[in-house]
């Protein structure tokens, strides 16, 4: 039995990196029928994969996200129908727009939950501070200004649930959909309002930027991609940075290097944590013809996942791949995905991170683990710490 044959959907869940590396060395083009995809592993092949349209298309019609989203999805779509969505939410996730408004936006976000948190001495910062700043920021940034922490946390749960659902369970399946029908309630009295009067928030933008006067893009068009923008923009920033702090707690040196100068080294930190764990794994296409890869050929139509997460632990473009290192030299990493599908709020979770950061390093900067209670990381498709409990002098 081939190795691809034996691995588990439990395994990747668990750790998907060893079984990344084996497979960058022994199948870097493998078909692991647990997830009923074709896994593509080494940075050049996962480059070429998510480049080459003509090839490699976006539209999977067994797709994880469609099933749970909607179709079509700015993640699994090409042509027209791509660029359109593209441009609704380029208005507003572009870097000199997120420059514009993300201070003003995130920072008295961010402050209300440090604030929840400082007095108390220790805190599980997964749960109390990264992900609902983060959920709420994008949120707020998207037009869902109404929505509170716990009613976005319970969506994003939902719908990761879904979207990582490649052995398409069924009870998995149902707790997505629920979320999903949630979202679609929730989100008619938003679309009603802005209809009638723009306001500035990406989903303003998605519904008139390009249009008519009187004229906005239909609902139905829009609303896949809404759900997909909910679900990365908490996904990337959130739990993003929360890789980034467990890196930085377990290398103390590093830490205190960070924290002696968060202009020069803040930045370098994020880049490395979220190359280091990559917190969306793969990007997913469909062949449009036979193609050979690897040493392989995938057949035509065959669902291929390009793990983003695996070519940035790839040992042919970093040297001891596994280990956290702010000092590793500018090799950049495939977390944002390549390609015309590069991930539109990369900007925006570029920003939101370090903000998440820094304030967290200057007003607890005696952070420290909780002993016993070492954090964990979870997931291949999302993945991320299950919690991260700190102690820290209260203030």
């Amino acid at each position: 039995m081939a190795f691809a044959d034996e691995i588990t959907v439990e395994a990747l869940e668990a750790d998907p990196y060893p079984i990344y590396a084996r497979l960058r060395r022994e199948a870097p083009v493998a078909w692991v029928p647990a997830a009923n995809v074709w896994f593509v592993t080494r940075w050049a092949d996962v480059e070429f994969v998510s480049k080459n349209t003509k090839l490699f298309a976006a539209e999977v019609p067994t797709s994880p996200v469609d099933r749970t989203m909607g179709s079509p999805t700015i993640l699994t779509c090409d042509g027209p129908a791509h660029g359109e969505l593209r441009r609704g939410f380029d208005t507003k996730y572009k870097p000199r727009a997120v420059a514009e408004y993300i201070d003003d936006l995130a920072q008295p976000i961010i402050a209300a939950h440090l604030d929840r948190i400082a007095s108390k001495g220790s805190a599980e910062l997964m749960s109390e501070y990264f992900e609902p700043a983060s959920s709420v920021a994008t949120a707020r940034s998207l037009g869902f200004g109404e929505a509170d922490p716990e009613t976005l946390l319970r969506w994003f749960h939902g719908l990761s649930i879904g979207a990582a659902n490649y052995e398409n369970d069924p009870k998995k399946q149902a707790i997505a959909a629920k979320a999903s029908a949630e979202i679609d309630a929730a989100i008619l009295p938003v679309f009603e309002r802005i209809e009638r009067k723009p306001d500035g928030s990406a989903l303003s933008h998605m519904l008139h930027d390009g249009m008519e006067p009187g004229q906005t893009r239909s609902r139905e068009f829009l609303l896949p991609s809404i759900k997909v923008a909910l679900l990365g923009g908490m996904q990337e920033p959130g739990h993003g940075a929360g890789s980034v702090l467990v890196g930085l707690l377990t290398h103390p040196e590093q830490l205190r290097e960070v924290q002696a100068d968060l202009d020069g080294w803040l930045p370098k930190a994020v880049d490395e944590g979220i190359r280091w764990v990559a917190p969306i794994g793969t990007q997913m296409r469909q062949t449009t013809e036979p193609v050979t890869l690897g040493g392989v050929t995938i057949p035509a139509d065959s669902p291929v996942a390009s793990v983003l997460s695996s070519a940035s632990r790839d040992e042919s473009r970093y040297a001891d791949p596994d280990a956290f290192d702010i000092r590793r030299g500018s090799t950049g990493h495939a977390a944002y995905g390549f390609g015309s599908h590069f991930c539109a709020g990369r900007w925006f979770a570029q920003r939101l991170m370090p903000l998440l950061l820094r304030p967290l390093l200057e007003r607890l900067p005696d952070l420290k683990l909780v002993p016993g209670k070492e954090p964990e990381f979870r997931g291949w498709e999302f993945r991320a710490p299950t919690a991260l409990h700190v102690t820290f002098t209260p203030n």
